[in-house]
């Protein structure tokens, strides 16, 4: 690849993809797709092996929720300052410093011994995760003809898809064979040939500024915003949301720090032209009604989905860590291969018409296929139910980022950033509002079971358990184990109804999405008739010229 060294002063970024062959262009995705696909991995992987940490870590439940927060804090904080940072050294480069500081702190994190430890890597690492996907989509982008860039996309979109859908399985694996270290030593030798392959083959992206323009006091309030708001949405439930002094201290000061950011761009904007977001990228239609939609549909939809699927299989059916990633992965496979087909799909027909298709499938599962789980659903029908949402998810992410990027030109970089910011706050929002609604629910219905409760039949569901029991326990015993046993199936009945009701209002969040949609179908139609009217004027000017 070192033809691309050349290259690198004779053409800017934009045009890279004239001087790349399709050989190389296999090499860079490979190499791409691997960091992008061991980062992603890792934000779900690391969940199944938080209960196995507490120990060695000398923590408790709570505790070891910040592994996670920590981790999802960083990244989202530091994506504004990486896409700028990127305009300076180049995207190959930004791309290769966050594969080397992702696999520094993995190391770090695996050797841990406290929990200030892994907290303080786990925040490293997100600031790593951080530099590679603010970059890995852009090479991808710049480094196909703009003809096959649905397909760029697809492979990408198998990548950000597939990898969390997989992370369950593989940790459930770790778990159960392996130390839960070794969710982190593995991305020591990946990471280390990925920069070495990264370094070979990626093109030298050259940063287009000399000097390092940035507005450190916008970051700052927007770093500020973005950190108490991710404090407040994973925390809330834990502190009992708005009760909780400390979760409207963070409300607030998320609030005024959006706002003095806002002000500070407002006054960028006016005297310095120092901005740290170029507002003009939402001059571009396309882009303001797709980020919209993904923001409705990645977040309040999807992550919700996502996120109880494992608890459903787990709270509800039983099922061991590594039973349910195995319950998880067909509709994960068909992730992948939906992703590369609609990729494809993408680049021969509209994209907006595999989007609008895609939503109708996404309302069918929400309101009428996914809310069908329930306690007494067999493992393999839940497998079978969960197949469409693969198909779903697998079709969304090419055409959506093909109508989102296909106009950007110079502001890709940026529209690729904006778009993981979005990803983190929106899955942020998803995760908070389906623990507090799943958690409402089964209090709501495990009351109202109550309520409707025979009691003749209560007192003869006790003496018919206390008659099996008290056979190896004393009478009193007996009598409270068989109240226990009525306790935990009323539970698990709530619990079931609960899961039926949080996966049916899911839907009602993508019909909301429907709006943005509609908005860009009708942004992209007006599109196209502004090009055929442009088209049959250029005919009409040739048959005057002849």
């Amino acid at each position: 690849m070192a033809s691309l060294d050349k290259k690198e002063v004779q053409i800017p970024p934009e045009k890279v993809y004239t001087l790349i062959t399709t050989k190389e262009r296999i090499f860079i995705t490979i190499s791409v797709m691997i960091g992008t696909f061991m980062a992603v991995l890792d934000t779900t992987i690391v969940d199944v092996v938080l209960p196995k940490m507490m120990g060695p870590l000398s923590t408790d439940l709570y505790g070891i929720q910040w592994v996670i927060t920590s981790y999802m804090i960083a990244a989202a904080t530091a994506l504004l300052f990486v896409e700028n940072f990127s305009k300076y050294i180049g995207y190959s480069y930004t791309f290769i410093v966050g594969i080397a500081i992702f696999t520094f702190a993995s190391f770090f994190c695996a050797s841990a011994t406290s929990l200030a430890q892994m907290i303080t890597f786990r925040s490293i690492q997100g600031i790593g995760e951080a530099f590679i996907m603010a970059c890995a989509q852009t090479i991808l982008i710049l480094t196909y003809p703009p003809e096959k860039r649905g397909t760029a996309l697809g492979i990408y979109g198998l990548g950000v898809s597939f990898a969390p859908a997989l992370g369950p399985t593989a940790g459930g694996f770790i778990t159960e064979h392996l130390n839960w270290r070794w969710v982190f030593y593995i991305n020591v030798p990946v990471g280390i040939l990925n920069i070495i392959s990264s370094f070979l083959v990626l093109p030298k992206f050259l940063g287009k500024e000399k000097i390092f323009h940035f507005n450190f006091i916008s970051y700052l309030f927007i770093a500020l915003a973005t950190i108490f708001l991710l404090i407040m949405l994973s925390k809330g439930q834990q502190y009992g949301w708005f009760q909780s002094i400390f979760i409207i201290k963070c409300l607030f000061i998320s609030i005024i720090s959006f706002s003095l950011f806002f002000a500070s761009e407002i006054w960028a904007s006016i005297y310095s032209k120092n901005t740290l977001i170029n507002w003009k990228i939402f001059k571009f239609p396309e882009y303001s009604w797709s980020m919209g939609f993904y923001f409705f549909i990645l977040g309040f939809v999807l992550y919700q989905i996502f996120y109880l699927l494992p608890l459903y299989y787990e709270n509800l059916k039983g099922l061991t860590t590594f039973q349910t990633g195995l319950h998880m992965l067909p509709p994960a496979m068909l992730i992948g291969t939906c992703s590369i087909t609609a990729g494809i799909l993408s680049d021969k027909f509209s994209p907006s018409i595999i989007l609008v298709i895609d939503w109708f499938l996404l309302l069918i599962i929400t309101f009428f296929i996914i809310p069908k789980l329930n306690y007494y659903t067999p493992a393999y029908k839940a497998v079978i139910l969960t197949l469409p949402l693969g198909i779903s998810v697998g079709i969304f992410f090419s055409p959506l980022t093909t109508l989102a990027m296909r106009n950007l030109g110079k502001f890709t970089g940026l529209g690729v950033a904006l778009m993981h910011y979005i990803r983190f706050l929106g899955g942020s929002f998803g995760t908070a509002i389906a623990t507090n609604h799943l958690e409402r629910n089964t209090k709501e219905f495990f009351l109202r079971i109550n309520e409707l409760q025979n009691w003749t039949y209560v007192k003869h569901f006790i003496y018919s358990k206390v008659f099996l029991i008290d056979k190896f326990f004393p009478l009193e015993l007996s009598i409270k184990k068989s109240k226990a046993l009525l306790y935990h199936a009323q539970y698990i009945q709530a619990l079931s109804w609960s899961f039926q009701e949080t996966f049916r209002t899911i839907g009602f969040w993508a019909l909301i999405a429907g709006i943005f949609l509609t908005g860009l179908i009708i942004t992209t139609l007006k599109h196209h008739f502004k090009s055929l009217i442009y088209i049959k004027k250029l005919i009409h000017k040739a048959e005057i010229d002849q």
